[in-house]
């Protein structure tokens, strides 16, 4: 897998001086073309998108482990720490530090620098289809990149847009969708929001024809139940580590959920859901016993998406002699006190019986004067020896979207109350907790974002859930209330320009 994902080759894009973070140009306009002349440079060109997502800047740390977490309120660290400390300044939201404005600039600019990598691909697919062995290589690979694109414009809505519903602070975003030296247009919410729909809608359409794993289990793909499985083209294996079908079903429910629209927002969690697979099992399951035992803390078995991260290790410190370098650490790092653990994030549960707490969080961890402040392993390496296969399939995951999401979605969404208890003893179930009926469906949402907390604990999805439902009391946060201005994150200063102004 590390082969597959970092042995290939890299466009090499710069950023232009004219509209800093949105235009790029090919180094040689000749090297672009003399690689689209082959079915593997389109390979390379759509590869280094996912290699770039898995920046320490992106998602490999700052938009699932540390910053947008920070935002949600997550995470202590002890005050001799002067560089976490910095860091958490983002808990009070004061996007003017140094370290906040860094945040910024490197989520923009890395978001939108995938953007263009994924429309060099897709502004040559069409141009040069007949390099193409088959057609269901270049829809997939076609769909794909639509998919990247419409991923990565949900996350700049959901950080740096306004409020999805009742807004007062208006805020226009733009949306790339080629390249070019020409400024990209700016769209309000609405119309921004329909190009991400757009992009998705066409992803399914191909997707649904062409996708493999319509055909084959994930595991099977993943390489780890049938190693002699013929495909047509090696391409089409590791899809739970690609844009697939079931993935971008699973971006259209967390966007309508997001926007407030409940019933698009089921009939897509549920397409994920009740999915099968050619044998008439269920196409993924919530996660239980067996990643646990096999010490695959990421729960890879139930990700519908996630990117495969050799450096993770490198990342969080886990693969590391030094406690030092740790990124989850009671004593040098972050972590939760015992009572946030207990009183709060598992409140009414015990941390005995449920699955998670027991798996996925060290409750025995202490600082250097034996005060017990736990520590999540959801990201922590093995110390043996797996297989190459087994490391990038199973330990070295980060998830992007869960199974585990679709069954809250669906739950929050449904209007049957028969039918959200039947899921939410499904979804407890795989927590080995016996799940209390909801005798209303007004008591739904609040245990729902209760669940959101403790299930996507640095998967950094937490903040962009208060947003949508614009809470103003969250969780740890003590000194006072959040406000509509504390949900949106300003541009980067070089992005405002007279003619993008926004309600800042």
């Amino acid at each position: 897998m590390k082969k597959l994902y970092y042995s290939i080759l890299v466009l090499g894009f710069a950023l232009s001086s004219c509209n800093d973070w949105l235009d790029v140009k090919p180094q040689l306009q000749k090297e672009k073309e003399e690689m689209f002349e082959k079915e593997k440079g389109f390979k390379d060109a759509l590869i280094a998108c996912y290699i770039k997502m898995n920046s320490a800047n992106l998602y490999g740390k700052r938009l699932t482990m540390t910053d947008v977490e920070y935002l949600a309120q997550h995470w202590t660290t002890n005050s001799t720490n002067g560089d976490y400390l910095n860091e958490m300044k983002l808990k009070e939201f004061d996007y003017e530090t140094t370290h906040a404005q860094s945040f910024i600039n490197a989520a923009y600019a890395g978001l939108y620098n995938i953007i263009v990598q994924a429309n060099v691909v897709l502004e040559n697919v069409k141009e040069n289809a007949a390099v193409f062995s088959s057609d269901s290589l270049r829809a997939v690979l076609e769909a794909e990149a639509l998919a990247i694109r419409a991923f990565c414009h949900l996350d700049i809505l959901r950080l740096f847009g306004q409020l999805p519903q009742q807004a007062t602070q208006k805020v226009s975003l733009p949306y790339n969708e080629k390249v070019s030296h020409e400024a990209v247009p700016y769209y309000d919410f609405e119309a921004y929001v329909q190009h991400i729909v757009n992009d998705l809608n066409e992803a399914e359409r191909l997707l649904a024809a062409y996708d493999p794993i319509l055909k084959f289990t994930f595991e099977e793909l993943d390489l780890q139940t049938n190693p002699k499985l013929e495909l047509e083209d090696s391409f089409f294996a590791y899809r739970r580590f690609r844009f697939n079908y079931y993935a971008v079903k699973a971006i259209q429910a967390r966007l309508y959920t997001y926007l407030g629209q409940q019933q698009a927002a089921y009939s897509a969690a549920m397409t994920v859901i009740n999915a099968v697979d050619r044998t008439g099992n269920k196409a993924l399951t919530l996660a239980g016993a067996a990643d646990f035992n096999a010490k695959s803390y990421a729960l890879p078995s139930e990700c519908i998406l996630a990117l495969s991260n050799f450096e993770i290790g490198k990342i969080t410190g886990s693969s590391s002699n030094s406690e030092i370098d740790r990124l989850f650490h009671s004593t040098y790092g972050l972590y939760m006190t015992e009572s946030q653990l207990r009183n709060d994030l598992f409140a009414g549960q015990s941390m005995a019986i449920n699955n998670r707490a027991i798996n996925l969080w060290n409750t025995t961890s202490a600082d250097s004067q034996g005060n017990i402040k736990p520590i999540l392993r959801k990201y922590e390496q093995p110390t043996n020896n797996p297989s190459a296969n087994t490391l990038a399939t199973q330990k070295q995951v980060v998830p992007l979207i869960r199974l585990s999401e679709m069954y809250l979605i669906a739950i929050e969404s449904s209007t049957d109350l028969t039918e959200i208890n039947a899921l939410y003893k499904t979804y407890m179930d795989a927590r080995n907790v016996i799940a209390t009926p909801f005798v209303a469906t007004n008591d739904v949402l609040s245990e729902v974002i209760r669940e959101y907390r403790r299930e996507f604990f640095a998967e950094g999805q937490m903040f962009f859930t208060y947003k949508r439902l614009n809470v103003t009391n969250m969780l740890w946060k003590t000194d006072r209330t959040v406000t509509e201005k504390d949900y949106i994150v300003p541009l980067p200063k070089s992005e405002i320009t007279s003619s993008n102004q926004n309600d800042y």
